[in-house]
């Protein structure tokens, strides 16, 4: 295939990359930043394998076990199949039994750092097939950087966790396409990779579609031949999968499991089965698998092989009977797809792609019961966007290389001399874009959330003693200052029912509410300020992770001996470990800085500073000032917490501006006044 593409590109794919010449950046900077990616890869490649071999036996490389063991399938006598752990073909089986004969450790060991190796490979040949023309930077990034996103990613993890083979289908096919010099040699390492999985057949008609005729019928003959040299080997074995289990189906783990991935394990998921659901899977899978060649032909015309590749390869997962996550590597390829012709729109999908394929789905969305047939399909719907819907960029399209650029407010010198620190931050005015926006976001949220709970060890337990140590420190110093007047205030308004009811409202609706309200108004409204204040948020938020982290506190409600009520959870058993409030959902003991203060005040200050009207700024103000009664009469958090999340927020605010300077609609009405010109726009 890489041997003769229609555009025009070098026969030699596997060459040195055509270099473009509209940028030229500087070697020194370059290099450096190329040996500090190496670095980092090195670095995730001895932490998976220090993972992998450092696990205790019988938990890790389990699927390698399970195959060449002493008590493995391919020992016994009988058929491969009777226990239905073995899943592979049996031209696989063929391929593994010699391994039988090696040592168990050395097998381990070996088998790590050949897979190590594979991925390594992988990603050099990824990197090395990206269409042209690319920039200098690129060519020199793009190999450090692929292999990175592989040691990442969930299938390449998964692989050498379990001691899996779903690398080297997808290693044969991409020497086919881009290394093997011939179309029968490039045939041949694809036919070889169908006989391993395969639904990689889909690959033949690619090859017949786009020309590579001899590669297509090489493709077929290796495929058959394979397929025959292991029914004549393994005659019973054979008739068993392709015949009874009807080309692997049934194999494994359950197919309405969630590990399955394929559009067969979506519907079963959703509760179809039977002839039904067998016709609509053929059915769905033959249209899915038509529309994906249809693209990746279209591609492969427009030179851009390694996409036409992962699209083909996305297209197998779907239609595949079973589809387990350490076979999803191709999805991770479709990054390489150029869709948008905003710059702002042009990392929507290869974000999105990354952080499907390398965070778990509980991450991407949130635990709703309306979201669960798309969080436990979510490796699917992406393979089935790449495949099908995806709306990838020619390279005859002139927004392939030169997307349209975002307007920037331009450079303005802020009050002190040396801000911004960083003027490489330009001052966008656009809203970005709101799937990645949003996409972000949920993430970001998700990682705080698991770091919050894990500052005290995973559980509220774990740090009781910590925490309800600092509280008493908490406690004597306001005892000091003369403002420890939490449990008056929280006996007083006990006894008030209406303003009891009030507080306890105000304390468990607005913290989340109010915040998501002003950012989604600056995002529609006013997109110059919402990047600036969604900074600053971002920015307190991490530093009070830090405080978390360092100083577990417990709030007045946990003190057992001090007589606080909790007003909003109810009574405490303390006598429990954990005892009982939202243990599996957040850490109790994440009280020093209070965030629902800062957030609140973060609100108040935005609102002050935005708002035309004067009563707007007044009642973004009174926000903080509530929320701030409602967190200490309730007994959730001393009035230091408060305090605290001042801090935070407002070392957020000042970072943010030490990093960019004034705020971009500042800067933009300053330039405006000195002179009517366009505004600049972003590179």
């Amino acid at each position: 295939m890489a041997n003769a593409e229609r555009s025009g590109r070098p026969a030699e794919a596997f060459g040195a990359p055509a270099v473009g010449r509209t940028r030229t950046p500087s070697r020194t900077p370059l290099r450096m930043a190329c040996v500090a990616l190496w670095l980092i890869v090195a670095a995730l490649a001895a932490r998976q394998v220090t993972v992998a071999l450092g696990t205790p036996r019988g938990e890790r490389l389990t699927d390698l076990e399970t195959w060449v063991g002493p008590n493995g399938v391919l020992h016994v006598t009988g058929s491969l199949y009777d226990s239905t752990r073995f899943t592979g073909t049996p031209f696989g089986g063929l391929v593994l039994k010699p391994l039988t004969r090696a040592a168990e450790q050395a097998l381990g060991w070996g088998w790590t750092f050949g897979t190590l190796l594979l991925v390594v490979a992988l990603g050099l040949i990824a990197a090395r097939a990206l269409p042209q023309p690319i920039g200098r930077r690129t060519a020199l990034l793009a190999a450090p950087v692929a292999i990175g996103m592989l040691m990442l990613s969930l299938p390449v993890r998964n692989t050498l966790w379990l001691g899996q083979t779903s690398i080297v289908p997808v290693l044969l096919v991409l020497l086919g396409c881009f290394v093997a010099h011939g179309q029968r040699t490039s045939g041949l390492l694809i036919g070889v990779a169908a006989a391993l999985q395969p639904t990689l057949l889909l690959f033949t008609p690619l090859l017949w579609f786009t020309g590579r005729r001899r590669a297509a019928l090489s493709t077929g003959v290796t495929f058959a031949a394979c397929t025959v040299l292991a029914w004549a080997a393994m005659p019973h074995d054979s008739h068993t999968y392709w015949v009874h289990h009807m080309a692997g189906v049934g194999l494994g783990g359950r197919a309405d499991d969630l590990g399955n991935q394929s559009l067969h394990g979506a519907l079963l998921r959703l509760g179809l089965n039977g002839p039904l659901e067998i016709a609509l899977f053929l059915t769905l899978g033959a249209a899915v698998a038509v529309l994906a060649l249809r693209r990746a032909v279209r591609y492969f015309d427009d030179g851009q092989l390694l996409l036409a590749v992962a699209i083909t390869g996305c297209a197998a997962i779907v239609v595949s009977p079973a589809a387990w996550q350490h076979q999803l590597l191709w999805v991770l390829l479709a990054v390489v797809g150029r869709a948008g012709r905003r710059a702002s729109d042009r990392y929507v999908w290869p974000v999105a792609v990354v952080l499907v394929m390398t965070l778990p789905a509980r991450m991407m969305l949130p635990d709703m019961p309306s979201l669960d047939p798309l969080r436990t399909n979510l490796v699917l719907v992406a393979a089935l966007a790449a495949a099908t819907a995806v709306p990838f960029l020619s390279r005859t399209s002139p927004h392939y290389q030169s997307p349209t650029p975002t307007d920037c407010a331009p450079a303005a010198p802020s009050r002190f001399r040396h801000i911004p620190l960083a003027p490489f931050l330009r001052r966008v005015l656009t809203r970005p874009n709101l799937l990645l926006e949003l996409l972000l976001i949920r993430v970001t949220y998700a990682a705080y959330s698991q770091v919050r709970l894990a500052a005290t060890g995973g559980s509220i337990s774990a740090g009781r003693a910590e925490a309800e140590e600092n509280g008493r420190q908490i406690l004597g110093l306001e005892r000091a200052l003369h403002i420890d007047f939490e449990h008056w205030a929280n006996h007083t308004v006990v006894k008030i029912d209406w303003l009891r009811n009030f507080f306890d409202y105000y304390y468990e609706s607005f913290h989340f509410g109010v915040p998501l309200t002003v950012l989604a108004l600056l995002y529609w409204r006013r997109p110059a300020d919402y990047r600036w204040a969604r900074s600053a948020l971002g920015i307190a938020t991490l530093l009070a992770l830090a405080g978390f982290w360092l100083y577990p506190l417990a709030p007045p409600r946990l003190m057992p001996t001090l007589g606080f009520i909790d007003t909003v959870h109810g009574v405490q058993d303390f006598s429990q470990p954990d005892y009982g409030t939202l243990t599996a959902l957040t850490n109790q003991y994440a009280a020093m800085p209070s965030l629902h203060f800062g957030w609140s005040l973060w609100c108040g200050v935005v609102i002050a500073v935005l708002a035309r009207r004067w009563w707007l700024k007044a009642l973004g103000l009174l926000h903080p000032l509530l929320t701030a009664c409602s967190i200490v009469v309730t007994g959730n958090h001393w009035v230091l917490d408060a305090a605290g999340g001042a801090v935070v927020v407002g070392a957020g605010f000042a970072v943010t501006y030490l990093l960019s300077g004034p705020r971009a609609a500042t800067a933009a009405a300053a330039e405006r006044e000195r002179t009517p010109t366009r505004n600049p726009v972003c590179g």
